[in-house]
């Protein structure tokens, strides 16, 4: 089986379960992606322990699950904001745990360990807020979650289509040689026109409100993609993971997502 076949079949399966959970559910996409945000936190993990920086695995992923869940709680009522002062918590206990670790760059190990909760937990627990808690239909409450990962798909697959064909001049060499100015403007369109043709279904917002977030999409998504990839050029490796045949790892899949997803749940906040 090729590479092209295998990243097909993965990337099929991972939309089937993205928005099967979104459909069924909003509890199954929370815990969908509670898993999701953990495996990426582990991978940032393995990724700087090459570069001897050791973020706290076992305390970490259980300030990360906590983290998580107080936001989701918040996030679909069930608890209120008192809840999320548990977080304040956070930094004290992995100082504290530190202390027990006799590394010799504690506070970096401290630093890196609170990157990876606030940059892989937080924007991936946020995307539950973007369901709607109306007496709407099940699928119109998931209309903002729905169209925030159709443009940014359909965004990034016209870049990577139009960036393979067209691409000349590029964005960031020194960190992604192979993203490039052609590529960018390419999934721009596709992911506008996107926004443009979803908001005849998504009715929830005004179709200059979708373009207003599939812009925010775009240029966030292309930061995030940047972002990752310095991640991996700083540290020396290829892949952030395995996990998904074809598409390396979680952070590879979801780079656009863990910088998008903050200022479009913001603009989302507003707009309701």
């Amino acid at each position: 089986m090729n590479n092209f076949t295998t990243r097909t079949i993965t990337g099929v399966l991972f939309v089937i379960c993205i928005i099967g959970s979104v459909l069924l559910s909003y509890w199954a996409f929370a815990a969908l992606f509670l898993i999701v945000s953990l495996a990426g936190f582990v991978e940032f993990a393995k990724i700087l322990r090459m570069n001897k920086i050791y973020v706290h695995r076992l305390s970490g992923l259980i300030l990360a699950t906590v983290f998580y869940t107080t936001i989701v709680l918040w996030e679909f009522g069930i608890a209120g904001s008192d809840l999320l002062l548990v977080n304040f918590l956070i930094l004290p206990l992995l100082l504290i745990v530190e202390l027990f670790r006799k590394s010799t760059s504690p506070f970096l190990n401290v630093a890196a360990s609170l990157l990876g909760i606030l940059w892989i937990i937080l924007p991936l627990a946020l995307l539950s807020g973007f369901f709607g808690h109306t007496d709407s239909p099940g699928w119109q409450q998931s209309g903002a979650l729905l169209g925030f990962f159709l443009i940014l798909w359909i965004y990034d697959s016209g870049a990577y289509i139009v960036g393979s064909l067209f691409g000349r001049h590029h964005m960031i060499e020194r960190i992604s040689p192979k993203k490039s100015w052609e590529g960018f403007f390419g999934g721009s369109l596709a992911g506008l026109l996107t926004a443009y043709m979803i908001s005849a279904s998504f009715t929830e917002f005004l179709v200059s409100e979708w373009l207003l977030i599939a812009l925010l999409i775009i240029v966030f998504g292309t930061f995030g993609d940047l972002v990752e990839s310095m991640l991996k050029r700083s540290t020396g490796v290829k892949d952030s993971g395995s996990i998904l045949p074809g598409h390396g790892g979680i952070l590879d899949r979801f780079d656009a997502v863990l910088l998008a997803a903050p200022p479009v749940y913001f603009l989302i906040y507003f707009l309701r």
